[in-house]
């Protein structure tokens, strides 16, 4: 059974997806191969979110902040060392920050990211992820789709995702964000405290800790990426 396989099985994708991009063009765009698996959980899945949390970017998303073509990933992988060295203490890292690159972020500002090495061969590539760019870091020696499998199926358990994830059973819900505006110049990546603060502001009943409701996130992005 194929990863992909064993995750359509746990978790339905949707009956109807956008068409996938031309990989080609995104490749030439990133300057850089990706892995095959990403690919076909692009085809089967399209934009969204698995258990209203993990969110996987796209290529040529109608928002920067989940466009794997957009300033998003570069931006990051640049900040990575600027917010370590700002630390009191800087945090080891688990690769360099230019071997790293974001593709997908949680409700919570968790950053998903390809340890792109070997540079040659993405279907190699594992993952790491974060927690808003500080540390802790955790690392998986495997691919994206298989990463989303164990830790749907609660074989894998990342620190820094709420206990919580699975409680509401596994889902995956299609994004319904759209936006026409033209491109803006790239922003800073956003502490959750931010979204609590707008989500309160606009009436809103937003917990002070745990997972921000879907809802909320999709309310914040709707409102913000005009």
């Amino acid at each position: 059974m194929t990863a992909l396989t064993a995750l359509t099985d746990l978790c339905p994708p949707p009956a109807a997806v956008p068409p996938s991009p031309d990989w080609t063009q995104v490749e030439n765009t990133l300057g850089s191969g990706l892995p095959q698996d990403y690919k076909q959980l692009v085809a089967a899945y399209g934009p969204g979110r698995f258990c209203g949390f993990i969110s996987l970017y796209q290529p040529h998303a109608p928002s920067e902040w989940a466009d794997l073509t957009g300033p998003m990933p570069t931006r990051l992988r640049a900040q990575i060392e600027e917010v370590r060295q700002t630390a009191s203490r800087p945090w080891p890292l688990p690769h360099p920050p230019e071997n790293l690159l974001a593709m997908g972020v949680t409700g919570n500002g968790d950053y998903l990211f390809w340890a792109t090495r070997p540079s040659g061969a993405p279907d190699d590539w594992t993952i790491a992820v974060n927690e808003a760019l500080c540390a802790p870091w955790f690392t998986y020696d495997g691919t994206v789709t298989e990463f989303l499998v164990d830790v749907l199926r609660g074989a894998v358990r990342v620190p820094m995702f709420p206990s919580d994830l699975l409680d509401a059973g596994i889902t995956f819900t299609p994004s319904q964000l759209r936006c026409t505006a033209p491109a803006v110049k790239p922003r800073a990546p956003v502490r959750t405290h931010v979204i609590r603060e707008w989500a309160r502001a606009n009436g809103y009943d937003v917990p002070d800790r745990g997972r921000i409701p879907s809802e909320i996130l999709q309310a914040w992005e709707q409102a913000n990426s005009c």
